[in-house]
């Protein structure tokens, strides 16, 4: 499982900076670390976008950095979700 440095890497490599914006269709993005690694939870607008933007991105960009395999993805349905007020 990659670490926040390779992460930090990718996310760097795509043009990304923390806190900033996101990958247009990407509603909500958010990296913890854990004692293996990093967990990265996103909401997206639907999983076409996703499914594009992994296929573009994710995948090319983490092999270049040299993370090993794709990572284990579960998909869920969003049922409702809140915004700031």
């Amino acid at each position: 499982m990659p670490d926040h440095r390779s992460y930090d890497e990718v996310i760097a490599r795509m043009g990304f900076t923390p806190e900033g914006p996101g990958e247009p269709g990407g509603l909500f993005h958010w990296v913890a670390t854990t004692d293996d690694g990093i967990r990265v939870t996103d909401v997206w607008q639907t999983r076409e976008i996703f499914d594009k933007f992994a296929a573009e991105k994710i995948g090319p960009i983490t092999a270049e950095v040299g993370v090993p395999g794709p990572p284990k993805v579960t998909f869920y349905e969003v049922h409702n979700y809140l915004t700031t007020g």
